[in-house]
C-alpha cells in the first residue's frame, strides 16, 4: 500500500516537473509575442490617429493654399494609402519580419499585379491627368455619355457624381480622360432657347413684343447679355417662335420652367393662340 503511494507521488512529481520545463521552455515566447501584439495594437492604434492628424493638416495647408478640392481629395487619399502601408511596415519590423524582404517581395507583386489590373493603373494615371488638365472640378456639372451629374469626388481611381435626384454615379477616371465629356458649368453664362409655336392666325408681332416683355421683367435673364425673339419655323400647324436669353449656370433649369410657364400665361390674356397638332382628313364619296 505504502509502495503504491509512493510510485503515485513520483508520477505526479514527474507530471509537474515536465509542465515547469513546458513553461520554462514556451512561457516566455508567449509572453514575448503577447505583448508584441499589445504593443502592436497600441502602436496601431495612437499612429491612425496621428495619420488623421497628418492628414487634416495637410487636407488644410492646401486648402489655405488655394488648392482645387479635387487636388485635395486626391493627395488625401494618396498620402493615407502611403502612411498605412509605412505603419503596416513598422509593426511588421517589429515582429522580426525583414522588412527589405517585404518591399521587394510587395514590389514584384506590385508589378505583376500591375499587368493583371492594367485598367485600375490606367484610372490612376487618368485621375492624375484629370488633376493637370482640369477639365472639370469638384462642383462641376459634367455630361458623360448617359451619365451625368454635379462632381463631389475626385479620387484615385474614381469620379463621383450626385445626380440631379441625388443618386450616387461612380465613374473610372480612365474613362472620363480618355473620351468626350461635357462641362455644363464651366463658363459663368449660359444660353437658354425655348421653342413655342403661335397659331398661323395669331399677331406675330404682338407675340414677339410679349416675349421681349416676359425677358425683361425675368430677373435670372442677364440684362447685359443678347435677348431675342425670332421665327425659327414655319411649321406644319404652327408660326416655330424662338425665345433666346442667357443666364447663370445655377440658375438654367429654373428659368426654363419659369420662363415657358410665363409664356403660356402671357399667351392666354393676349388672346395668342398656341395650336396643337392637327390632322384634317378628307372622305371621299363615290
Amino acid at each position: 500500500m505504502q509502495q503504491s503511494e509512493g510510485q503515485e507521488l513520483e508520477a505526479i512529481t514527474e507530471e509537474i516537473d515536465r509542465a515547469q520545463a513546458y513553461m520554462d521552455q514556451y512561457l516566455p515566447g508567449v509572453v514575448s509575442f503577447g505583448l508584441k501584439v499589445l504593443i502592436a495594437l497600441l502602436v496601431f492604434f495612437i499612429s491612425s490617429r496621428l495619420i488623421k492628424l497628418v492628414r487634416r493638416l495637410v487636407r488644410r495647408s492646401m486648402e489655405r493654399a488655394g488648392a482645387d478640392t479635387g487636388l485635395v481629395q486626391f493627395i488625401d487619399s494618396l498620402l493615407k494609402a502611403f502612411l498605412y502601408f509605412v505603419l503596416v511596415m513598422l509593426i511588421a519590423s517589429g515582429f522580426g519580419v525583414d522588412t527589405a524582404s517585404v518591399i521587394a517581395l510587395a514590389g514584384s507583386a506590385g508589378l505583376a499585379a500591375g499587368l493583371a489590373l492594367q485598367g485600375s493603373l490606367s484610372n490612376f494615371a487618368g485621375g492624375v491627368l484629370i488633376l493637370m488638365v482640369k477639365p472639370f472640378k469638384v462642383g462641376d456639372y459634367i455630361i458623360q455619355g448617359d451619365l451625368e451629374g454635379t462632381v463631389s469626388q475626385i479620387e484615385m481611381i474614381y469620379t463621383s457624381l450626385l445626380t440631379p435626384d441625388n443618386r450616387k454615379v461612380v465613374i473610372p477616371n480612365g474613362a472620363l480622360a480618355d473620351s468626350s465629356l461635357i462641362n455644363v458649368t464651366a463658363q459663368e453664362k449660359r444660353r437658354l432657347d425655348i421653342d413655342v409655336g403661335i397659331s398661323y392666325t395669331a399677331d406675330l408681332a404682338r407675340a414677339k413684343e410679349v416675349c421681349m416683355g416676359l425677358m425683361e421683367r425675368e430677373p435670372k435673364i442677364l440684362p447685359e447679355e443678347e435677348r431675342l425673339v425670332v421665327v425659327a419655323e414655319l411649321a406644319d400647324s404652327a408660326v416655330m417662335l424662338k425665345v433666346r436669353f442667357w443666364v447663370r449656370p445655377e440658375d438654367y433649369w429654373t428659368a426654363k420652367w419659369e420662363m415657358t410657364e410665363a409664356v403660356k400665361l402671357a399667351f392666354d390674356e393676349n388672346g395668342i393662340e398656341i395650336p396643337f397638332r392637327q390632322l384634317d382628313v378628307h372622305v371621299r364619296q363615290e
